[in-house]
């Protein structure tokens, strides 16, 4: 175990005080629009509410019936609008993903899910109550009245069924249990439930009644969250795949149940500076075709001619059957794109100093990160993490681009202590290491970590005791 300077520290060219900072202007931009996204989430919440105030709701509070039945329209409301917000956050649209990165806009879908499923059980509930004190039924009368004899209740009480279906198996403790095809054909059917959920809206009460200014607000933010999934999830995925023509060119070994696949394709000019982002790969051979695999490019594009011909190539780890698969891969395969996707690039920039902190595979995307982004010498740190030296992927092009570059590297490797949470080797903790031992100005720089969750998660906290803000970190998660 050993804890290794690879290159020589260069002169840390410091930004003296007033100098320029190409990295603040895009980093407030970026704040902006965080801030403008916000705004937007609780305005499309208060205009939901709102176009039951503009209906006249709060007569509804005139009887407990009418009070039942009102609260059950907001909630029904509210929660409708929330399930819209989810399908956008999932929509992969770029103004978002380059705004607060993919990994987080997936988790804010994920905890919407919990309130906009106990919104629309309460509408039901609610209305159920409501309806049934008005006509002298207990809620369960009701509700089966409501199935047998109103238009369209049906197809609402099975959106409520498929509402729960989705919800309970994006639970931790169930998604776990199955492969990564079943959760999303599972949630496939969100689509469905939004659809179902759709007809008693517009055929059941007066609130969106044909002619009324709410029926056309409620149709555009229908019809506009469709729009968008459709064009980013599908359209502009297909418009990449025949822009691109990716074939595989060639697998190369580069350790022990890890490959690198390299591809061809035509006008690999525009996925250039794409750094750590990841794609959404579909290898169109028997069997893979279907499985979709999110992986990091392991370097920038190639370009051989003005055409932007050339190559690409991503690293990969056997760490399932999935990707284990990918070894065998023939040359010639075709490959079917998505994205880039995430913030783990230049984007998210806000400083002149960068720190680069990967560990086993995480190691790519900082390789990728390292070639494109730009700095001066002097002014980054690459730190990668194993077991031993031959986990260090990808190590020696690393140790060239740092000598170009003019970049720190260290190799830290070896087991970690037992008993002690840390993301150093043993000798390392043991002699009292920390991130800032490697980089005394890590705390006025973006640190960008790439590895397994639990050992990122002790270098952001070493970070974080470092000084370093929450804004300057960066950690892309590709877990489903």
């Amino acid at each position: 175990m050993n804890t290794q300077l690879l290159t020589s520290r260069p002169e840390v060219r410091r930004s003296s005080r007033g100098a320029v900072n190409p990295f603040r202007g895009q980093h407030r931009r970026r704040l902006l629009r965080a801030d403008l996204l916000t705004v937007l989430f609780w305005a499309s919440l208060a205009g939901a509410i709102a176009l039951w105030l503009a209906d006249g709701g709060m007569a509804g509070f005139s009887t407990p019936a009418g009070s039942f039945t009102a609260l059950g329209i907001v909630a029904g409301l509210a929660g409708m609008d929330l399930v819209l917000l989810m399908l956008l956050l999932a929509a992969r649209i770029p103004l978002i993903d380059l705004t607060v990165g993919h990994d987080r806009a997936l988790e804010f879908h994920r905890k919407l899910g919990k309130p906009a499923l106990y919104l629309l059980l309460a509408h039901g509930i609610l209305i159920a109550i409501g309806y049934g004190m008005a006509e002298g039924l207990d809620p369960v009368s009701e509700a089966v009245a409501l199935w047998v004899l109103v238009p369209d209740m049906w197809l609402a009480y099975i959106s409520m069924l498929l509402f729960i279906a989705v919800v309970v198996t994006s639970l931790v403790a169930v998604r776990r249990r199955f492969p990564y095809e079943f959760w999303y054909a599972v949630h496939l059917l969100t689509y469905v439930a939004v659809l179902t959920a759709l007809p008693h809206q517009f055929s059941v009460g007066g609130l969106f009644a044909e002619g009324t200014w709410q029926r056309w607000y409620w149709l555009a933010l229908c019809i506009g969250t469709g729009a968008a999934l459709l064009y980013y999830r599908v359209a502009q995925p297909l418009a990449a795949t025949f822009r691109h023509q990716l074939t595989v060119r060639r697998v190369v070994r580069v350790a022990p149940g890890v490959v690198s696949i390299e591809m061809s394709g035509l006008r690999l000019d525009q996925l250039a500076g794409s750094g750590g982002r990841f794609f959404i790969w579909r290898f169109l051979a028997p069997g893979l075709w279907w499985h979709p695999h999110p992986f990091s490019l392991s370097a920038d594009p190639v370009s051989f001619d003005a055409a932007g011909e050339g190559t690409l190539r991503i690293t990969v780890r056997n760490l399932g059957a999935g990707s284990a698969q990918l070894a065998s891969l023939r040359p010639g395969t075709k490959v079917a794109l998505e994205g880039p996707y995430g913030l783990f690039s230049t984007a998210a920039r806000s400083r002149n100093h960068v720190v680069m902190v990967g560990a086993g595979i995480g190691i790519t995307p900082i390789r990728a990160l390292l070639e494109s982004t730009p700095f001066q010498p002097g002014n980054a740190t690459v730190i990668l993490r194993g077991h031993s030296e031959s986990e260090l992927y990808l190590g020696e092009e690393i140790l060239d681009l740092c000598r170009q570059r003019g970049a720190t590297l260290f190799h830290l490797t070896g087991s970690r202590p037992a008993g002690v949470r840390t993301w150093l080797p043993e000798s390392s903790a043991r002699a009292g290491h920390r991130l800032a031992s490697f980089d005394p100005h890590v705390a006025d720089a973006d640190v960008y970590v790439c590895g397994p969750a639990a050992w990122a998660q002790s270098v952001l906290e070493d970070a974080r005791a470092a000084g370093v803000r929450e804004d300057q970190l960066h950690y892309e998660r590709f877990d489903w």
